[in-house]
C-alpha cells in the first residue's frame, strides 16, 4: 500500500480508502447488508494497509456504520481512521447535532469519530447550521476527544466550493466527485487545486463514476486495446485520479472481495505522476469519444453562467448527455425531476430565450434550442 499526506496533518492516508456505501447485500435490498462477507472485506483491505474508512448516516438505509462498527472490533479500531456524516439536509435545530452523532458512536462502536463531515455541503446549508451553532458544537466535541476534525462532502458548483472553503478556517479535508470525465464537473480539477492550495486534504468519490467507467460502448472500447501494456478499465479510471498529487484519499465502494484484493493490487502503483504522456493521452481520448456521444457537446466550462434567469446550464445538459451515453434515462429522470436534487427554479422550461449565454458559450452550442430538448427529454414519461 502507498500512503499520501493528508492536508495540513502530520499523518499519512492510505491511497485506496474503503467506500462504506455499496457493501455486498441480501436480495438486490440495499438496507440488507452481507454482513459476514462486508466484515470479511473490510478487514482483508485492513490488513492489507487501508487505514481510512468513509460512511454516513444514510448509507445501507443506516447499517453502513453498523456493520462498519462490527468490522472495527478485535483491535481494527486502531488500525484505522473513521470518516463519517452528520445528514446536514435533516438537521433543523440544535439538538439535532447531538441526536445524530450520538446515536453514530453507538453504531459504530466508538467514543471518537476521527473525520466528522458535513454531508453535500452547500452555502445555503452551512449558513443554516452555522446559525444553530454548529461551530461551536463542534468545538466543544474537539475539545472533549470525542471529534477529531472536520470537513465536508460536495456536489455543487466551483464556486460554492470556493465560498465554502473560504467561509471557515478550520476545514482539514473535502470530500469531491473527481475522475476523468468530470473534470469540469462540480468542484472539478479548479476545485481539486484550490482546496490543495488551502492546505486541505482532498478525498476523491466516484473514482469510477460508480462503476459507469468499466462498461463502454464499442467505439470507446476499442482505444483501450491500443495501449501496449493492458489495464482493466477500473485500473485506468483509478490510476488517472491518483496521478494527481493533489489527491489525498481516492475513495472506492467495493462489493466484492474480488473488487477489494484487485484494487489493494492497483494501489501498489498509486504514487502521483504514475501515468506516462502516451497513457494520458491515451485516457484523453477515451474522455474525447465519450464526450462525442453526448447530445450536448458541453465540457461544463461554466462560461455561459450565471444565467440571468436562474437556470444550471451545465447542470441540464450534464442530466442529459449522462441519460444518454449512459442509458440511463431512468435515474437521471428522477433525479431532474426532484426538487431536493436538483430545484424547478433551475431546469430548462424556465430559459426565456434571452440569448445571453450563446455568445459566451466557446462551443457554440445553441443553449436556448438545447434546453428545450433536454428538458423535454428529461421530463418525459418513462
Amino acid at each position: 500500500m502507498k500512503y499520501r499526506k493528508f492536508g495540513r496533518l502530520d499523518w499519512k492516508a492510505s491511497a485506496l480508502g474503503f467506500g462504506a456505501m455499496r457493501f455486498p447485500v441480501i436480495n438486490n435490498e440495499w438496507p440488507k447488508i452481507n454482513e459476514p462477507e462486508a466484515i470479511r472485506m473490510m478487514r482483508y483491505a485492513f490488513d492489507h494497509g487501508v487505514n481510512y474508512i468513509d460512511s454516513a448516516w444514510v448509507y445501507h438505509g443506516g447499517n453502513s456504520e453498523v456493520v462498519m462498527g462490527k468490522a472495527l472490533q478485535d483491535g481494527y479500531r486502531e488500525k484505522v481512521r473513521i470518516a463519517t456524516k452528520l445528514p446536514a439536509p435533516e438537521v433543523k435545530a440544535s439538538a439535532d447535532f447531538d441526536r445524530f452523532f450520538n446515536e453514530q458512536l453507538k453504531r459504530l462502536q466508538t467514543n471518537r469519530i476521527d473525520f466528522y463531515l458535513l454531508h453535500g455541503l452547500n452555502p445555503a446549508r452551512w449558513k443554516l447550521l452555522q446559525s444553530l451553532g454548529f461551530v461551536k458544537w463542534l468545538e466543544n466535541k474537539i475539545a472533549a476527544g470525542q471529534i477529531g476534525y472536520t470537513g465536508f462532502s460536495f456536489h455543487d458548483s466551483f464556486e460554492a466550493f470556493q465560498e465554502l472553503i473560504d467561509s471557515y478556517d478550520n476545514w482539514t479535508l473535502a470530500q469531491i466527485q473527481y475522475n476523468y470525465l468530470d473534470e469540469n464537473i462540480q468542484a472539478g480539477t479548479r476545485g481539486l487545486e484550490y482546496a490543495h492550495k488551502k492546505g486541505l486534504a482532498v478525498i476523491v468519490m466516484e473514482p469510477i463514476k460508480g462503476g459507469r467507467l468499466i462498461t463502454f460502448p464499442e467505439k470507446v472500447a476499442g482505444i483501450w486495446k491500443e495501449a501496449p501494456i493492458q489495464k482493466t478499465p477500473q485500473e485506468w479510471a483509478l490510476r488517472w485520479v491518483w496521478n494527481h498529487p493533489e489527491v489525498s484519499v481516492v475513495l472506492s465502494g467495493m462489493s466484492t472481495m474480488e473488487q477489494v484484493a484487485e484494487n489493494v493490487g492497483f494501489a501498489e502503483y498509486s504514487q502521483p505522476h504514475n501515468l506516462t504522456a502516451d497513457e494520458l493521452s491515451l485516457i484523453g481520448r477515451v474522455r474525447d469519444s465519450f464526450r462525442a456521444l453526448s447530445p450536448v457537446s458541453c465540457t461544463a466550462c461554466r462560461y455561459c453562467m450565471p444565467c440571468p434567469n436562474g437556470i444550471d446550464i451545465p447542470g441540464v445538459f450534464e442530466y442529459y448527455n449522462e441519460a444518454t451515453i449512459f442509458n440511463d434515462a431512468v435515474k437521471r429522470r428522477a433525479m431532474y425531476n426532484d426538487p431536493k436534487i436538483f430545484k424547478a427554479e433551475q431546469r430548462g422550461d424556465k430559459c426565456i430565450k434571452c440569448e445571453q449565454c450563446l455568445e459566451k458559450c466557446p462551443q457554440k452550442i445553441s443553449i436556448p434550442e438545447q434546453l428545450e430538448k433536454a428538458h423535454a427529454f428529461l421530463t418525459a414519461k418513462q
